[in-house]
């Protein structure tokens, strides 16, 4: 009896089906060393304890995408081992901060299955929560990927596919306690511009752009314990290339814009996102944000901002996103919709 893991295929999953990950990772300062060495992120609330202390903080707490990250790692040697690509996020709420010395683990259930009509793969659909040392659930979020059938006989499931809210309601979204911006410093917050500022329906370009090296995305890929093998072995794809991690993507634009949103501190919902296509070393990502929509919260001098961020692999100033038979332009990368709290 092969005492290694071959990881599920799609054959392997049923839905109600509960799957608790190993291994529970103790987080540290490190975390937030390693992250800004990947990432050109800048956010000053997750910079800086007295900057966090000024908001009501206390300590700074871990980059919001860095939870991600490790929660999402978990999930990888039991979801997407054999994943052909990662497809999409929705429903995702950041629910309290993580601090050095917090213990994560990953929980998650399958809730929607769909073979394809190629009989040789199939969407899954999981609902996955991040849980706390005291196993309070700090991060929650679906996910979807397209996962190889390891048996092309297998019978097919019956197709489920989930009912997804277009975004999390404002009303939803979690302030974490006790965080005030009425004494803002937006001086070394870096930008003078504020929630006010901001127009639904506004663009962004954020400038600046990073190209992409095998070094870097592989050093991601094992900090954060992913293990999927498109990231990993140039031999599972026709290609022979190795697809680059989409959470790379995801903070490496995250980062890109703070030229123009320095002060959307902290993301605390993920309303959905799409990787539209595959990013590989080499390639240069650039960003830009449309403002979608805003709202107040109950929390003094906070807003909330609604932004769709849009990585690309083109020169700056292209602001396409789909062509005219509304598929994705193949220039873009990543599109994700999401929540971030402002100063007003």
């Amino acid at each position: 009896m092969s005492k290694t893991n071959p990881g599920r295929f799609f054959e392997d999953y049923r839905v109600g089906q509960v799957i608790r990950h190993a291994v529970p990772r103790t987080v540290t300062a490190g975390e937030r060393a390693l992250y800004h060495a990947l990432y050109p992120a800048r956010h000053a609330l997750y910079s800086s304890d007295e900057f966090a202390a000024a908001c009501g903080l206390g300590a700074s707490p871990l980059d919001d995408l860095i939870t991600f990250h490790i929660v999402f790692g978990k999930t990888v040697p039991d979801i997407s081992l054999n994943a052909v690509a990662n497809l999409g996020y929705a429903e995702g709420r950041f629910l309290r901060p993580v601090r050095p010395g917090d213990t994560l683990r990953s929980e998650s259930e399958v809730i929607a299955l769909k073979e394809n009509s190629n009989g040789k793969s199939g969407v899954v659909w999981v609902r996955t929560r991040g849980l706390n040392q005291h196993d309070e659930v700090v991060l929650e979020y679906v996910r979807w990927v397209m996962v190889r059938k390891g048996d092309t006989g297998a019978a097919a499931p019956d197709a489920v596919v989930p009912d997804l809210a277009k975004s999390v309601a404002p009303d939803d979204l979690v302030v974490p306690e006790g965080l005030d911006f009425q004494d803002y410093d937006f001086e070394l917050a870096g930008e003078p511009h504020r929630w006010g500022d901001y127009q639904t329906g506004e663009i962004i370009d954020h400038v600046d752009g990073v190209t992409i090296e095998e070094a870097e995305h592989m050093l991601a890929t094992r900090l954060w314990q992913n293990t999927a093998k498109v990231h990993f072995d140039a031999t599972f794809r026709d290609d022979g290339r190795r697809l680059i991690y989409g959470g790379h993507v995801i903070s490496m634009a995250r980062a890109l814009s703070f030229n123009g949103l320095a002060n959307a501190q902290m993301i605390v919902a993920l309303n959905g996102g799409a990787h539209a296509n595959p990013c590989f070393a080499g390639d240069t990502i650039r960003a830009w944000s449309e403002v979608l929509d805003k709202a107040d919260t109950p929390a003094p001098g906070v807003g909330a901002i609604r932004l769709r961020l849009v990585a690309h692999k083109s020169e700056a100033g292209d602001h396409a996103l789909r062509g005219a038979d509304g598929k994705y332009a193949p220039q873009v990368l990543l599109d994700l919709d999401y929540w971030a709290l402002m100063p007003k």
